[in-house]
């Protein structure tokens, strides 16, 4: 908000997260008081409704259109699986139907992150994965891998696996990049994807190291050539 743009990042993670929100609160609802799913992801839908419209507000035109295009797809969906599941699939085979959809989902919001590692391994810098959500998707999912075993439901089990096992690649690959940084060109690209960036400083500091650099070899070269020495 404050930059007034999206940059690099894509609205595809927001839009599943959200359709992901609302399946498991339908699915929860289905099981009967089971409050903390029923809670988590009306929060967390809401939550997830503000980010959207944020980017909404902020990307460009094609981006804009392909945010809104997924939102409809995504409603959509939602539409045909709740009337799916309310007049042809009926009983426990409604529930396991739903609890997998949900945890396919689920699984591949925790998994969308990890297509950031390609831009990782290329520029060795972190800066795109913070290590905070990192860790946070690894505690979460730890613990709901915990509450589904007490439920005894496999469905929040293995969706949640999935987020402690992406959790703890993107936490290897920062401690292994943390110390990098991109190289200028990697910085001059980035900032030619986000104008908002600012090189000067680094480039300024490549500029010195080259004049100094260059002075030190013509000192060297004017030395040589002063029979004086």
């Amino acid at each position: 908000m404050k930059k007034k743009s999206t940059e690099e990042f894509q609205s595809v993670p927001y839009v599943v997260t959200l359709l992901s929100n609302m399946l498991w609160l339908y699915y929860a609802i289905i099981l009967s008081n089971e409050i903390p799913l029923i809670t988590v992801n009306s929060v967390g839908g809401f939550i997830e409704a503000i980010y959207i419209s944020i980017y909404i507000a902020y990307a460009p035109k094609k981006p804009r259109m392909l945010t809104l295009t997924l939102l409809l797809v995504s409603f959509v969906g939602l539409g045909f699986i709740i009337i799916f599941t309310n007049f042809i699939v009926k009983g426990a085979q409604r529930v396991e139907f739903l609890g997998w959809i949900c945890a396919t989902l689920l699984a591949t919001t925790y998994i969308a992150p990890l297509g950031i590692t390609k831009k990782v391994i290329q520029t060795k810098s972190v800066e795109f994965m913070p290590i905070s959500l990192s860790f946070a998707i690894v505690v979460s999912a730890a613990m709901w891998v915990c509450y589904g075993f007490l439920l005894k439901d496999l469905h929040i089990v293995v969706a949640n696996t999935a987020g402690v096992i992406a959790g703890v690649v993107q936490i290897m690959l920062y401690m292994i990049y943390y110390k990098g940084k991109a190289h200028t060109a990697d910085k001059l690209s980035i900032t030619h994807l986000n104008p908002n960036a600012d090189p000067t400083s680094d480039l300024e500091i490549v500029s010195a190291k080259e004049d100094n650099a260059v002075s030190s070899i013509e000192h060297k070269e004017g030395l040589s050539m002063d029979p004086s020495n």
